[in-house]
């Protein structure tokens, strides 16, 4: 019997736009607003990295908080004004337009489907259940199982110890130049959505397929067409 694989995602950036709520709330943030979303990202990562060597955890959400008053700080924008409405946006981020027909596709074929993310559990199911997403998926693994962030291997280990699925036989996908190093030195067969061309980490690991968007990754696995 063929052993069974598992595909599992990355929320952020590869199922899920992170910049859509600033985008949303744009005339809350004005001209700025691409560059309050850009610096809210890089904020939320650095607090998980910094969090994660300090060895003090606190979940997610409080990070994208600590984050985004950051920046509304940083670009001098009225907290009052913005700061709860770009919260809850956060919630319901959208996602990519090519995720619910290839989702639906995957569970059709009977493949096994998982999210793994920083995202706290409740984040992650506010917005998978706000994109219609939350019968596609076999499981939702959250860092918060094992208190602390990615690329510590631990978050990685979550797929074996919760699906029974062995790293070589896991199809891991991120946006996320940084996790697909992380990934790939676990043992994963890492696929790279490299949405916005970015270049490659300077890092050890290296992912199995680079591809433009989970649409290009499909056609080059040789699936039917999606319909989106």
């Amino acid at each position: 019997m063929k052993e069974q694989q598992a595909y599992v995602f990355d929320a952020y950036g590869t199922l899920l736009d992170i910049h859509s709520a600033s985008r949303q709330n744009s005339k809350l943030l004005g001209e700025n607003a691409s560059r309050v979303s850009d610096l809210w990202r890089r904020k939320q990562l650095e607090y998980t990295w910094l969090r994660s060597l300090m060895g003090i955890h606190v979940d997610f959400w409080e990070i994208t908080k600590d984050a985004l008053s950051y920046s509304l700080e940083y670009f001098e924008i009225d907290h009052e004004n913005s700061f709860d409405e770009l919260c809850a946006s956060y919630l319901e981020v959208s996602c990519y337009t090519e995720v619910p027909p290839l989702l639906k596709s995957m569970k059709n074929q009977g493949q096994k489907i998982a999210i793994l993310s920083n995202g706290s559990p409740n984040m992650i199911h506010s917005a998978v259940k706000a994109n219609n997403l939350e019968d596609l998926f076999d499981a939702i693994l959250s860092v918060e199982d094992v208190g602390i962030f990615k690329p510590d291997r631990k978050v990685y280990s979550l797929v074996e110890r919760k699906l029974g699925i062995v790293p070589e036989k896991t199809n891991f996908f991120s946006s996320n130049a940084w996790d697909v190093a992380g990934a790939s030195v676990f043992g994963f067969s890492v696929v790279w959505v490299n949405r916005f061309n970015q270049p490659a980490e300077r890092l050890p690991g290296r992912p199995r397929l680079t591809v433009k968007n989970l649409v290009d990754w499909w056609e080059k696995e040789g699936r039917s067409r999606l319909f989106i």
